[in-house]
């Protein structure tokens, strides 16, 4: 099977969100909670260059970093509670956030480093 070209692509952003091959869009991603397949189940393509894929982590901190201070400011500023009251709100909040956005942001990232062909560099010597 030949290689698609970009313009035939699925968009990445879309196969993402849904966690799907970024080659065919159908097939699913992970096999497990962040492990890529090996293969994709619906058009085979190798998915093994997804493995060492942890850049959406800082994408994850701006995120949940702006949304759980605004959030968090918003509070203090209407309500004025207690500190222990900021801890059982946030943390929990946080982690749930950070779990909940892991997945998509990888496979978008995943989608994205196949559409533009993102390969490690190299050091020619």
């Amino acid at each position: 099977m030949t290689e698609p070209t970009p313009e035939r692509l699925p968009s990445p952003f879309a196969t993402g969100l849904s966690c799907r091959c970024p080659r065919c869009g159908e097939g699913p991603l992970f096999s497990g909670f962040l492990k890529p397949m090996q293969r994709c189940e619906s058009c085979g393509q190798d998915l093994s260059f997804a493995e060492g894929t942890e850049g959406p982590a800082v994408f994850i901190i701006l995120v949940v970093g702006f949304v759980i201070v605004g959030a968090a400011a918003t509070v203090e500023g209407l309500f004025h509670p207690p500190p222990f009251v900021h801890l059982l709100l946030w943390i929990p909040g946080t982690i749930v956030l950070s779990l909940l956005l892991l997945r998509p942001f990888k496979a978008t990232m995943v989608a994205l480093q196949y559409r533009h062909r993102a390969e490690e560099g190299r050091v020619d010597g």
